[in-house]
């Protein structure tokens, strides 16, 4: 059943059992359920995209493993082309939705590493990973899932390392071997989508040495496995995210964020692709990085043409001429072509791995996390800038109030301006939603730090070439080596 249709997708979720709870309820429908209803119609663009004449080209590719059409998110990335054109796509997704399909994304770049990884593993020390990879991965193509990507662990005290922890769980860890599979215990945290999912794939949270070899681990389990625990984290803005009208702007999408409890959670053996290979976790997590944060330039790019565009309908409502904020929208389209740009770059100096895949240029694609963790902020205040206190400030009537009979007259009176009420209130309310409210994406954090991209950037800049390439330039004869 490749291609799965929007209905399909929806009917996949729906049968699924519920784990996941928020308010401290149990959330019994997560089509339906306010808090995860509008993450699942967002992610359900890709299926509806998929069958879109118009848009099936964006998002779908062959597979080479069957030559059969699959959503590009259960993709090999194999070349640089490849890596475009998901690039592409996650700027697509932002314009259908309005903000960020995360349960899809952050799994495709999950699978993409335990492709290379468990190459690299077998090849290496004799085992059978990567076969068993393929195995599921054929499958979850065949019935195009929907897989959302875990890595971050809660870490407790940052000074210690996982097995140093005095609460062993705070890391994922495995708490038995059988000849069947393996039984983990911990939780991993503020991972996005998973409402929207079918499966969760589960890759070892950072680089890991050997006395922590019962943490080094990767699988991938259904969302709604046995002892798995879901606490969905993420708060609306308000509550005319709840709400009908042009309190909730967008079409067909949201964000979520959510907790993961694994409390002695069985994985089959077939499911899983590491466990206790602690030499590679750096490796995977490398792995990992280098797609997502590339492909994230294309992601906030497409959040940045939402926030240019109504920016400057809030201004036209207001009657107010684009031209009056050239250089501040020409600074907003500078941020997103920058980040977009630097991803298309990191794919461009990519190289192929022996395995077949596509690895984007490490160092462009951390430079590129940089970026993102800070662009975007511009370009929201830029936005907010543009569109006045009525963006900005939130201070606006909701839609209800709109419509009251006793004083929805006067609210619309004193609103309009050079067009009407309603349209400069949905045009300020998208502006809202999409710089503070729950549209936002997270940016500074989403994908890893900036501050974590920054070591990967000090590791592969060669400061050592350039000093070189200095000294020679500079006729400086005499050896110039690091002090110690």
């Amino acid at each position: 059943m490749a291609l799965k249709t929007y209905d399909q997708y929806l009917s996949s979720l729906k049968k699924m059992r519920p784990n996941i709870h928020k308010w401290d309820q149990l959330i019994d429908d997560v089509t339906t359920h306010p808090a995860t209803k509008r993450t699942v119609q967002g992610h359900g663009w890709t299926f509806k995209a998929a069958h879109d004449e118009k848009l099936r080209e964006k998002v779908t590719t062959t597979s080479h493993l069957t030559g059969e059409p699959i959503s590009r998110y259960l993709s090999i990335i194999q070349s640089a082309e490849d890596m475009y054109a998901n690039c592409d796509m996650k700027r697509l997704m932002f314009h259908l939705t309005g903000t960020c399909t995360g349960g899809r994304c952050a799994g495709w770049a999950a699978l993409n590493a335990m492709f290379i990884t468990t190459f690299e593993i077998d090849k290496q020390l004799g085992t059978a990973y990567h076969e068993r990879f393929l195995k599921w991965l054929r499958r979850a193509q065949e019935e195009d899932i929907t897989i959302s990507g875990a890595l971050t662990d809660a870490k407790g005290d940052r000074t210690k390392g996982p097995s140093q922890q005095e609460d062993e769980d705070l890391f994922l860890h495995v708490v038995e071997r059988r000849d069947d599979g393996i039984v983990v215990r911990g939780a991993k945290l503020m991972i996005c989508g998973v409402a929207a999912a079918n499966e969760i794939f589960v890759l070892p949270g950072s680089a890991y040495k050997e006395h922590d070899a019962d943490y080094s681990l990767s699988f991938v389990v259904p969302r709604d496995i046995e002892n798995l625990t879901i606490v969905e984290t993420r708060h609306p803005n308000d509550t005319r995210d709840e709400e009908d009208g042009f309190d909730n702007p967008v079409v067909e999408g949201g964000i979520t964020q959510a907790f993961l409890f694994f409390e002695d959670v069985f994985v089959p053996n077939d499911r899983v692709f590491m466990c206790g290979e602690y030499q590679y976790t750096g490796k995977a997590v490398s792995y990992f990085v280098m797609p997502y944060r590339a492909a994230i330039g294309g992601c906030v790019a497409g959040q940045g043409d939402i926030k240019i565009g109504s920016a400057v309908l809030t201004a036209r409502a207001n009657g107010l001429s684009s031209k009056v904020f050239k250089d501040k929208l020409t600074q907003m389209v500078i941020n997103n072509e920058t980040t977009y740009g630097m991803g298309l770059a990191a794919a461009a100096k990519g190289k192929k791995h022996e395995s077949g895949a596509w690895l984007c240029d490490p160092l462009l694609s951390n430079v590129n996390k940089v970026h993102v963790a800070n662009l975007p902020y511009n370009t929201s205040i830029l936005a907010q800038d543009i569109a006045g206190g009525i963006g900005e400030t939130g201070c606006m009537p909701s839609s209800k109030d709109f419509q009251s009979k006793k004083y929805g007259h006067l609210i619309k009176k004193y609103m309009t301006a050079r067009h009407s009420a309603e349209a400069r209130a949905r045009a300020a309310r998208l502006v809202e939603w999409c710089t503070l409210g729950s549209g936002v994406p997270g940016c500074m954090h989403g994908g890893g730090s900036p501050d974590g991209a920054k070591l990967f950037i000090r590791a592969t800049a060669n400061i050592d070439e350039k000093a070189e390439i200095a000294r020679r330039l500079a006729g400086i004869d005499e050896e110039m080596p690091e002090p110690n």
